[in-house]
């Protein structure tokens, strides 16, 4: 049975593009039990996605309609601040449940986690090509 509620993914576009494009193709495959409801997949930006506060604005209302926040923590996403950060505050804002997923192989919080969630959410699993596995954490 698919989880129904949207879930609003976090990554490094440059550098972790992949394990997000994991997940669509473990979303979309029949052979694989990963099934979650993503929340990019609500609206499609236009050409002007280059403007920062049209961005900014597209990516708040698809958090809003999301019932949780997935973060995929690379070896860059603790520097990112444009967007990443920006995406992490206010999921924390809204009071949404944060799971943070390590993609460096960590099964433990690590030094690769970003400083604004470090107190907030648990690492227990890392995201490894045979499947994705993470536990979500209640905000404090």
């Amino acid at each position: 049975m698919a989880y129904s509620d949207p879930i609003y993914v976090m990554f490094d576009g440059d550098e972790d593009a992949w394990a997000y494009r994991f997940m669509k193709g473990w979303n979309a495959s029949e052979n694989v039990s990963f099934e979650f409801a993503n929340a990019h997949d609500l609206d499609n930006m236009t050409s002007r996605a280059q403007d920062e506060d049209y961005v900014k604005r597209n990516l708040r209302n698809r958090m809003n309609g999301s019932s949780q926040v997935l973060v995929l923590i690379g070896e860059k996403t603790k520097n990112l601040f444009r967007f990443v950060r920006w995406e992490m505050e206010l999921a924390l804002d809204l009071g949404l449940p944060i799971i943070a997923a390590n993609l460096n192989g960590s099964r433990q919080l690590d030094a690769s986690c970003p400083p604004i969630i470090r107190d907030k959410c648990v690492v227990p699993r890392a995201v490894q090509d045979e499947g994705y596995q993470a536990r979500a954490c209640p905000l404090a």
